[in-house]
């Protein structure tokens, strides 16, 4: 039986867009239902071009880059892509942003808003980064 999973992604830090991305992808991976909302400091991340690191908290942040861990980016794009999870970039974020869709990376939904995402999430588990 499959689980409905939503995460909230409105972090800029490596270790919790790391947290959410290995959260949705073994979620996706195991067939749940998965739903990440990027919204402030996390949508950035994820504009066409943009290369930036996220900043690290702690040790852990730089250890997984030390060790090879693959980065949250491509654990995203792993969820979308082979677990067809849902990636949906918050419609306030992008307008503050001066963004359109098709500034961001391909795997990106249309965006949503928040009334929208919490309705459609209602139900299923909701965990925020």
């Amino acid at each position: 039986m499959s689980s409905q999973i939503n995460i909230v992604c409105v972090s800029g830090t490596r270790e919790k867009l790391q947290m959410a991305a290995m959260i949705a992808s073994v979620a996706a991976a195991c067939g749940d239902e998965v739903t990440v909302f990027f919204s402030m400091n996390a949508l950035a991340f994820f504009v066409k071009g943009n290369t930036d690191d996220a900043p690290v908290e702690g040790e852990f942040g730089t250890l997984m880059e030390q060790k090879g861990v693959p980065p949250f980016r491509q654990l995203f794009q792993q969820a979308a892509e082979l677990g067809d999870a849902k990636l949906l970039p918050c419609s306030m974020a992008i307008d503050l942003l001066g963004v359109s869709q098709d500034d961001l990376e391909p795997e990106f939904g249309p965006p949503t808003g928040l009334t929208r995402f919490l309705s459609d999430a209602e139900g299923g588990q909701l965990l925020n980064f």
